[in-house]
């Protein structure tokens, strides 16, 4: 599929496949005969059920996973919101094909394939506190790079982001979509003092004055606060509902990346799980108002897919116990009997 407006990702979040419902329904099923108290795994439970609605099978599997981080640079990096110079970007992508990253140790140990895609690293977007961050071709480009980015086959999908300054722009679309002023979504980032901090809570006002015209609207949100890898996660969370593949979003990037197709469409992002709850100030708040739980929270904040792939590592427990322990008559134990 190819994005060729954006009407064509509004129809796209109209008309999204459903998880199938039987599949789920048998996973539940099974929970209750396994060798254990009923509900007694908890939130394992619930995840093993979660991967059977969105593979289609009872028993899912995890045998093909999948980690991608999409890499742009911002022009609002212009301002001075982060600490780092925006060539850190390429820097950095250079790393993860080396192999030198927090993300490559934690993928080979959850047993996932990592992709990095690298958007236009040399082309920065424009910064935001004077035009929009994209025009519609860019934002569309990015939208269908995410989208071609996943494979059709997949068992499950973990996504993720690379990009200095880009906790500026997931701000300023919380604030532009959610309410409030930048002081409730603007953190550290990468790890700005306080005096860096008031300068990024400013840069954020001055661009939600800038586009108070478009904050109707979720994707010329998208397009105009942006940056071309959260447009490219906003691309490959749609194709991987298209192609029934559940997803692990990471941090608050990532997440404020979906956050417009959430506005396009209440059930956008039920194939989707937040991964974990970064340090990342507006992240929580993000959370609650998306209404995703996150799987884990161990003060994390460094993106790059790391919180994603460590719950990667949850969800095979998961499936561990709910494919490979014995039902109460395959091991002869006594079910319960009483109220």
């Amino acid at each position: 599929m190819q994005f060729r407006s954006l009407d064509d990702i509004r129809s796209a979040c109209r008309d999204l496949p459903a998880g199938n419902e039987t599949s789920a329904a048998a996973a539940a099923a099974r929970q209750d005969q396994l060798t254990k108290p009923t509900g007694s795994l908890g939130q394992l439970e619930a995840l093993a059920v979660w991967l059977a609605r969105w593979q289609g099978q009872a028993v899912p599997r995890l045998d093909d996973v999948s980690v991608i981080v999409f890499a742009g640079n911002h022009g609002v990096t212009a301002q001075g919101v982060s600490p780092y110079p925006a060539a850190v970007t390429a820097q950095m992508v250079a790393n993860y094909a080396r192999g030198g990253a927090a993300i490559n140790q934690l993928a080979t140990l959850a047993q996932a394939k990592l992709t990095v895609v690298p958007l236009d690293l040399d082309r920065p977007t424009a910064d935001f506190t004077g035009a929009p961050a994209m025009d519609v071709a860019q934002f569309l480009d990015a939208v269908n790079a995410g989208y071609d980015a996943v494979p059709a086959r997949c068992a499950l999908l973990a996504l993720g982001e690379m990009g200095i300054g880009n906790t500026t722009a997931a701000a300023a679309i919380a604030a532009a979509l959610l309410g409030g002023d930048a002081a409730s979504w603007v953190g550290r980032g990468a790890g700005i003092g306080d005096d860096g901090l008031r300068l990024k809570q400013e840069v954020v006002d001055m661009a939600l004055a800038r586009h108070r015209a478009v904050l109707g609207d979720p994707l010329a949100v998208a397009m105009s606060l942006g940056g071309r890898e959260l447009a490219a996660i906003l691309g490959a969370t749609v194709a991987a509902r298209r192609h029934g593949i559940p997803v692990l979003l990471d941090g608050f990037v990532c997440t404020a990346a979906v956050l417009p197709l959430l506005k396009l469409n209440a059930d956008a992002l039920s194939h989707c799980q937040a991964a974990h709850v970064s340090a990342e100030a507006g992240h929580r708040a993000l959370l609650a108002a998306m209404k995703l739980n996150p799987l884990l929270d161990l003060g994390m904040r460094l993106g790059e897919a790391s919180g994603a792939a460590a719950a990667i590592l949850l969800l095979r427990a998961a499936v561990a116990c709910h494919a490979g322990m014995a039902t109460f008559a395959e091991a002869g134990v006594a079910e319960r009997s009483g109220p």
